[in-house]
């Protein structure tokens, strides 16, 4: 049998966990965010080098402390991160004056990594703050809540950008 995730242990020092990685992945994140959307000519390769190391190892980072299997949530995320990213990177751009459209495929997809590594940890976060990691019933809704929380939002902001 093997070791489950650290998150899973008693030694999970979740007070100081999800404040650090949150804040961390919130520089890291914000740094790539403005290499792509505020660099007067972005550079492709320096967003990939520096953006994709820092994904590669904050995806080392997950699989230690969360587990391979809640991993698989963060391509659930991933779903609900595209949508929900388009809409409130279109709304963040537009009051910058600045088009979503205006920028190639290439140059969002470090943004859109690290959004849905972000709200694969707010995820985890609310799972601990609700205490329903060790409970199945208890889990089961805040996932669904979350889901619907995070439609709400996504379809709210959806609206919002059609204005």
């Amino acid at each position: 049998m093997s070791n489950p995730p650290y998150i899973e242990t008693q030694a999970a020092q979740k007070g100081f966990l999800y404040p650090f990685f949150m804040l961390h992945m919130l520089v890291f994140g914000g740094i790539g965010f403005y290499q792509a959307y505020f660099a007067r000519e972005p550079s492709i390769v320096h967003l990939y080098l520096f953006g994709g190391f820092a994904i590669y190892v904050y995806l080392k980072f997950y699989r230690a402390i969360f587990g391979r299997d809640t991993i698989r949530w963060m391509f659930i995320n991933a779903a609900l991160g595209f949508w929900g990213l388009y809409n409130e990177l279109a709304l963040f751009l537009a009051f910058t004056g600045r088009s979503i459209e205006n920028y190639s495929i290439i140059v969002h997809i470090i943004p859109f990594i690290y959004y849905i590594m972000y709200t694969f940890l707010l995820r985890q976060a609310v799972i601990d703050i609700f205490g329903a990691r060790q409970d199945k019933s208890r889990k089961e809704k805040v996932e669904r809540g979350y889901i619907g929380v995070s439609l709400a939002i996504f379809a709210g902001l959806y609206f919002l950008n059609r204005l």
